[in-house]
């Protein structure tokens, strides 16, 4: 009996072997592991509570987006930083220092967690993230001037920003193809919870006396941190790509095949785990093609080696995913949406709301955002990234250009023209739903997705560096801007929405539905025939030698 159990294993592993070959082979699409859509995130449990709580790390940033922009009005924060006030020498560039201080804070944070994120795994560099995320938050509650306040945000920014890279990244890399993008979404879905949190928190904490109404709301955004810290510490598994690509492979398969919910043999999981592995070795197998002078494992060739990896992501078979990656992340700051979330109180005091109504419906505005990005996660995965990044282009263009007409024409006398004052609400309320369904969760999804295996990490982290480079560079010019130019901050961000649809209209490809180890055949620049034979033969490798065993 028992010699013919162990027979019966024996052909069972090798039907799924053959199984596997000749999908191989043949190119056949195999069953995927569930739906897409709002069905395929009640499939997948596991993997979505996974996400879901790993992007926590995209609440802190959007928390204090939503502090700030209460805070930067209340009476109370402006008698203990008198720097910032509009009546200050000087306070747009001080305002705008302030609050750009988090973005310089997390440039340097994302830049660094590439190679973090690529050393000790993705799940203890959001341990680190958390760390110098609660020393900034602690600091900026503390802070007893302006100069302290600045250094404690930039503190709490480099956690930010660490955050911010390597979440979309785990994301992506423990995500089943057919969810992968509704569950990316989860990351500006958090950002923007955390806005709509925080901006209500504070506008209830305003009419505390003293300091305790702006300071409570700093040191509460210290919790969330620290339950992140700590979930992923004691419950948030390795990324299985990110095992294979040490090494680690009987982990990678224990790894995916408790996301994917299935038993290690089932062929769905072990073709997937093979995939990883095979693109794991192709890649490595490019890095010493392109640096043999480098193989050697040494100290100072794998210093070399991490130096010159980020300029791999700017030469062909990469360029173009850069391009991709920092060109979304661009578009993203520059069609406005931090501008108006920020500094959205000014911005309605421009369109003639008092003080109560300008906290009021900036609050508002948060909510729609919320509303438009709670759709992407059914959309994401049903219509594709680009055909969403268009239409999300076209909402945003009407509203600025119809908003600065009726701020052009009418700011010079709102309370006789207060039909006009109202429909330029209406519209900047529909560029915040055409903004949440498009160009704020595909920026988060796309660089997560699109870069090869061993550059993934750098990659992403070059397209967060460029969102947090242009977030500050945003946050320095829209208070002059305002303040000078009136409806010519809307004719600004305009025609930069018209310029996001042109360049995703030329450059940006589609990516929905595919593997993350497919995306050479999306990009076209590492899939020419002499590639493609080396990965099967690749892929024939491991496939026998899992047979071997």
């Amino acid at each position: 009996m028992a010699i013919e159990a162990e027979t019966k294993r024996s052909d069972e592993k090798g039907d799924d072997i053959q199984h596997i070959q000749t999908a191989t082979t043949t190119q056949t699409v195999l069953e995927p592991h569930g739906p897409s859509g709002f069905r395929g995130i009640i499939a997948s449990r596991y993997v979505v509570l996974c996400a879901a709580f790993s992007a926590i790390g995209g609440m802190l940033f959007g928390y204090d987006q939503g502090v700030i922009s209460v805070t930067l009005v209340m009476p109370q924060f402006l008698e203990r930083f008198p720097e910032v006030s509009e009546m200050a020498s000087g306070g747009g560039f001080y305002k705008g220092l302030m609050t750009g201080m988090i973005e310089l804070g997390a440039l340097i944070g994302a830049l660094n967690q590439g190679w973090i994120a690529d050393k000790i795994s993705r799940r203890y560099s959001i341990i680190v993230a958390v760390i110098v995320f609660t020393l900034g938050s602690s600091l900026q509650t503390a802070s007893v001037n302006y100069p302290m306040l600045v250094s404690a945000r930039f503190i709490g920014g480099v956690g930010i920003g660490m955050l911010s890279m390597v979440v979309p990244l785990y994301i992506s890399e423990i995500s089943p193809p057919e969810i992968r993008g509704s569950l990316l979404v989860f990351e500006e879905f958090s950002i923007v919870f955390g806005i709509v949190v925080s901006f209500w928190i504070t506008y209830g904490t305003k009419e505390i006396p003293g300091n305790l109404s702006w300071q409570l709301p700093f040191a509460l955004q210290i919790i969330p941190g620290l339950l992140l810290g700590l979930g992923a510490f004691i419950s948030l598994p390795f990324s299985p790509r990110w095992l294979a690509a040490k090494g680690r492979e009987v982990e990678a398969l224990e790894a995916l095949a408790k996301l994917r919910m299935l038993p290690n043999t089932d062929v769905r999981v072990r073709r997937e785990w093979m995939d990883i592995i095979a693109e794991s070795t192709f890649q490595k197998q490019v890095l010493e093609e392109r640096h043999p002078e480098l193989v050697a494992k040494t100290r100072m060739n794998r210093l070399k080696l991490e130096i010159v990896s980020w300029t791999d992501c700017l030469k062909p078979g990469c360029w173009r995913r850069t391009h991709i990656g920092a060109g979304l992340m661009f578009f993203q700051q520059f069609v406005g949406i931090n501008a108006l979330i920020y500094y959205s109180p000014t911005l309605f005091k421009t369109m003639g709301l008092d003080y109560s109504m300008q906290l009021i419906m900036s609050g508002v505005l948060n909510i729609t955002q919320l509303i438009g990005v709670i759709s992407s996660l059914w959309t994401l995965d049903r219509f594709g990234r680009k055909s969403i990044l268009l239409w999300g282009s076209v909402g945003m263009f009407i509203s600025h250009f119809s908003i600065s007409i009726l701020v052009g024409l009418y700011s010079s006398d709102w309370p006789s023209h207060r039909p006009e004052g109202w429909t330029s609400v209406v519209f900047l309320l529909f560029y915040m739903i055409s903004f949440g369904a498009s160009w704020g969760p595909v920026p988060w999804a796309m660089p997560a997705e699109i870069f090869p295996s061993s550059l993934r990490a750098k990659g992403v982290a070059i397209s967060t560096c460029s969102n947090w480079l242009n977030n500050f560079i945003i946050g320095l010019v829209t208070p002059p801007l305002v303040q000078n130019t009136g409806f010519g901050a809307y004719v600004f961000f305009a025609v930069f929405c018209l310029g996001s649809f042109a360049w995703t209209y030329i450059f940006v490809p589609e990516t929905n539905g595919k593997t993350l180890e497919q995306m050479d055949e999306v990009f076209k620049d590492r899939g020419n025939a002499e590639d493609v034979e080396k990965k099967e033969a690749i892929f024939l490798q491991i496939v026998r030698r899992m047979e071997s065993r």
